[in-house]
């Protein structure tokens, strides 16, 4: 076989898969609802379980679940037969998915849940499997063709699960009013949690900070900016910011030095600022424009104000260490 047919083989695979999974919408229906009003409403954890190709997807799911600060794990049903069905409570839901539902090793997970009452999601493509009959809440899915050589490797039926969950996951974080910032919480690590930091998260505050009186001298502002190694002054006069002073303004000062020299003559009197919530990115991207090394940090509620109150200090050594490009 010419190489140049590989690439034929596989784009007839994905219009198949592409084609099937628009059978996706015939899903939402009134079950959709119930599925998705029955995990708002859960107290305890969603657990999700399957066997073989549909554990793997099940998995998945569950770990999309967790991602967005909805309690859930996977739970093997044929490790359960030896112990693990304890971890399931009254108050938690049961998502199952099999494709055919028929599958044998779920029917003692299905008597444990039925017998507590554990409330169970089931999810398959046949109506009258043994999944969907002994399910609460049955979500049928549409048959479709899988789009291997012999139609009979899970392909397309492996994807439209996996569409259903992440569907689910969705609708359920839309409706919890999930944020980027809680997604932070959940993800401090990794590019997705870096990319979301706020200008608070990395901003230097309190005695860290560079500052000083607007009544203090060309001496006194030398002295701080050594000590706080961040190349700049911040000018304050009860507590609101009146200006910045930086180690260029000092130096090219430093030729016509007084003892007395006036901090207000030489000091940039309109500083750029940004509220605390801005994200880290946008702070560096300003930097690059503006060509600066630091941007000083107020309250959103001080943002728009004429006086602020400086509330830290961003340092592009802190973007550039924390991996915010």
């Amino acid at each position: 076989m010419k190489k140049k047919n590989y690439i034929s083989l596989a784009s007839k695979a994905a219009d198949i898969q592409i084609k099937e999974l628009k059978k996706i919408k015939k899903i939402f229906n009134q079950s959709f609802i119930h599925a998705v009003d029955l995990i708002l409403n859960c107290r305890g954890k969603v657990i999700f379980a399957g066997i073989g190709k549909s554990g793997l997807i099940a998995r998945k799911i569950s770990a999309t679940f967790s991602s967005v600060g909805i309690p859930s794990f996977f739970c093997d049903p044929a490790q359960a037969l030896h112990g693990d069905m304890g971890q399931i409570e009254k108050k938690d839901i049961l998502v199952i998915i099999s494709y055919s539902g028929n599958t044998s090793e779920l029917t003692n997970m299905l008597k444990y849940a039925n017998r507590y009452r554990i409330k169970i999601i089931g999810v398959a493509s046949k109506a009258d499997s043994i999944l969907l009959k002994a399910s609460d809440v049955k979500i049928l899915l549409p048959k479709v063709k899988e789009s291997d050589l012999t139609g009979m490797v899970p392909t397309s039926s492996t994807s439209i699960t996996l569409l259903l969950g992440d569907c689910l996951a969705t609708t359920v974080m839309h409706q919890k009013k999930f944020s980027k910032e809680k997604f932070k919480v959940f993800h401090p690590g990794g590019n997705i949690g870096t990319s979301l930091l706020l200008a608070k998260d990395i901003m230097v505050v309190g005695k860290k900070m560079p500052v000083i009186n607007f009544n203090k001298d060309f001496k006194e502002a030398l002295k701080i900016m050594n000590k706080k190694k961040l190349g700049i002054v911040v000018i304050l006069k009860k507590r609101y910011i009146k200006g910045l002073v930086t180690d260029g303004d000092l130096r090219r000062e430093i030729r016509s030095y007084s003892k007395d020299k006036n901090l207000n003559k030489f000091m940039t009197k309109t500083p750029f600022v940004v509220n605390e919530n801005m994200p880290s990115a946008k702070a560096l991207a300003i930097m690059n424009e503006k060509k600066i090394t630091s941007l000083l940090v107020v309250s959103d509620k001080d943002y728009k104000k004429k006086n602020k109150i400086l509330k830290g200090i961003i340092h592009i050594h802190f973007l550039l260490k924390n991996g915010i490009q």
